[in-house]
């Protein structure tokens, strides 16, 4: 959070203007940890979507795109990104918004996000189908152990992108994002 703050500050001073350069915004924002899953960021995940000025430059939109539309975080999510605006620009008028097309999935999560969710023992969300099927007896390999005879134990996890998983191998059960 320093780093993008100090980004932002040199960004404006540089730039001789009292609001932070956009990719600079960016980079603040994409730092807001999922309230779910703080061990990955809402960029990591791909809820961050654009962010740009406002007609006339006095504010910035951003766009958020919920992992699901029953999402319980999007007002979290939305109130941090709010109060990180606040912190590094304190002059601009910020619209946050949720955005539903085009719909967030699993493929949105970066390479940088699948790794910190598997390092966590989370199984990242499996390759999407191209037809947007959704397959719910898809091997997901144990995030422990990488054996792949595991099993789904719950289709309904602890959150509405998450299934609860068990492998028979290491006798851990795991949660793993659902793909979409």
């Amino acid at each position: 959070m320093i780093k993008a703050q100090q980004a932002a500050r040199s960004a404006s001073e540089s730039a001789g203007s009292s609001s932070p350069a956009l990719s600079a915004i960016r980079s603040a924002i994409g730092e807001v940890p999922d309230p779910e899953l703080p061990i990955v960021t809402i960029d990591e995940l791909g809820i961050l979507g654009r962010v740009r000025r406002t007609t006339g430059g006095d504010g910035v939109r951003v766009e958020l795109h919920p992992t699901f539309v029953a999402c319980p975080a999007t007002d979290m999510i939305r109130a941090s990104v709010q109060a990180r605006l606040g912190e590094i620009a304190p002059s601009l008028a910020a619209d946050v918004v949720l955005v539903f097309d085009p719909p967030w999935t699993s493929d949105r999560i970066s390479a940088g996000g699948r790794a910190k969710l598997a390092a966590a023992g989370i199984a990242p969300p499996l390759a999407a189908d191209p037809a947007g099927l959704i397959a719910l007896d898809a091997v997901v390999p144990c995030p422990m152990c990488g054996s792949p005879r595991t099993g789904l134990e719950n289709l309904f996890g602890p959150t509405l992108c998450r299934t609860i998983h068990w492998c028979p191998d290491c006798r851990q059960p795991f949660e793993a994002i659902k793909t979409v």
